[in-house]
C-alpha cells in the first residue's frame, strides 16, 4: 500500500511537471480588428493568412465610406484601420479631436478623373458638369488635379485645403459639384467627369489604370495611405508586427500584381511622411 502511494504521487507530480511545461511553452494568439474598405480586403486577406504564423488573428472588418472607420477606431470597435491618406487623416483627427496616430505606411492610389463621354481631357466642352468629392482634403486633392490637367487654376498658394473658392479661373465654365466620396462613381451617368478616388473606382467596376483619361501620379507623400491605431496603442508589438508584414515582399509582390498599377506599395517608416505637401 505504501509502494502504491508512493507511485501515485510520483505519477502526479510527473504529470503536474508535463503541464507546467506545456503551460509556460505555449503561444497565446491575439485578435485584431482591421477596419478597410472593399477595395483593400483581398490584400488584409493575404496580411491575414501570414499572420496566423505568428499567432496573430486577423479580423477584417468592411467599410464603404470615410469616415466611419476613424469613428469605430476611436470607439474601440476595432484596433486598427487601413483606407486613407496621412493627409485625410491628419485633417480629420485634427477636426474631431480624436487621439489616434499614423503607424506604417501602405500604398498611392492615385486619384483618376473619369468620363462615360470622352476619351482625352481635351475633348471637354464648355459647360461641362463635373463632380468631385466633398471632404475637404479629396476635395482640394480634385482641385489640385483638374489644375494639373489644364482644367482650371487654382488660387496662388493653395496648398489642397479649402472648397471651390479656391478657382482661380475656370475657362470651360465648368459646373464643379462636390458630393460624398462614395457618390462619385455615379456620378458618370450624369456628368461628364467625375474625380474618382482610386478605392471608390475599384468598387464601382472601374480600372484605374485603364478606365481614368487623367490620372495623379504615384510621387505625392501626402497621398500615400496609412496604417492608423489610438495613440495609447501605437507602440504595441503585434500592431508593429502587423506593419511589418505589410511591408513584406509577398504582400508588396502581390499588390503589384493584383491591383496592376492601381495601388503603388509604399514600404517606409511613418517618419517619411512628416515633411509632406497636399500638392499636384
Amino acid at each position: 500500500m505504501k509502494k502504491f502511494a508512493i507511485l501515485l504521487l510520483g505519477l502526479i507530480l510527473v504529470l503536474a511537471g508535463c503541464g507546467a511545461k506545456n503551460n509556460s511553452g505555449s503561444t497565446s494568439t491575439k485578435t485584431i480588428k482591421v477596419g478597410t474598405t472593399t477595395s483593400e480586403v483581398p490584400t488584409w486577406n493575404l496580411i491575414q493568412k501570414l499572420a496566423k504564423k505568428k499567432n496573430i488573428n486577423i479580423k477584417i472588418v468592411r467599410f464603404d465610406d470615410y469616415v466611419q472607420p476613424n469613428l469605430a477606431l476611436s470607439d474601440g470597435e476595432i484596433d486598427i484601420n487601413a483606407f486613407q491618406t496621412v493627409v485625410y487623416f491628419d485633417d480629420f483627427i485634427k477636426q474631431r479631436n480624436l487621439k489616434l496616430s499614423a503607424i506604417g505606411t501602405t500604398n498611392i492610389w492615385p486619384m483618376g478623373i473619369y468620363s462615360k463621354r470622352y476619351k482625352k481631357i481635351s475633348e471637354v466642352k464648355d459647360g461641362d458638369q463635373v463632380v468631385i468629392p466633398k471632404d475637404p482634403t479629396n476635395l482640394g486633392r480634385a482641385l489640385l488635379l483638374l489644375q494639373k490637367a489644364g482644367l482650371i487654376t487654382t488660387k496662388k498658394g493653395f496648398t489642397g485645403k479649402g472648397g471651390l473658392e479656391n478657382v482661380a479661373s475656370n475657362p470651360k465654365h465648368l459646373k464643379i459639384t462636390a458630393v460624398d466620396a462614395a457618390q462619385t462613381p455615379r456620378g458618370l451617368d450624369d456628368s461628364a467627369l467625375a474625380v474618382i478616388n482610386c478605392d471608390m473606382a475599384i468598387n464601382a467596376g472601374l480600372n484605374p489604370t485603364n478606365d481614368s483619361i487623367f490620372r495623379e501620379d504615384a510621387g505625392n507623400k501626402a497621398y500615400i495611405n496609412i496604417i492608423a491605431a489610438r495613440t495609447k496603442d501605437k507602440n504595441d508589438k503585434t500592431l508593429k508586427e502587423i506593419v511589418n508584414i505589410y511591408h513584406s515582399k509577398e504582400v508588396s509582390d502581390f499588390i503589384k500584381k493584383h491591383y496592376k498599377g492601381a495601388a503603388v506599395p509604399v514600404n517606409k517608416p511613418v517618419s517619411y511622411l512628416k515633411d509632406y505637401k497636399q500638392t499636384q
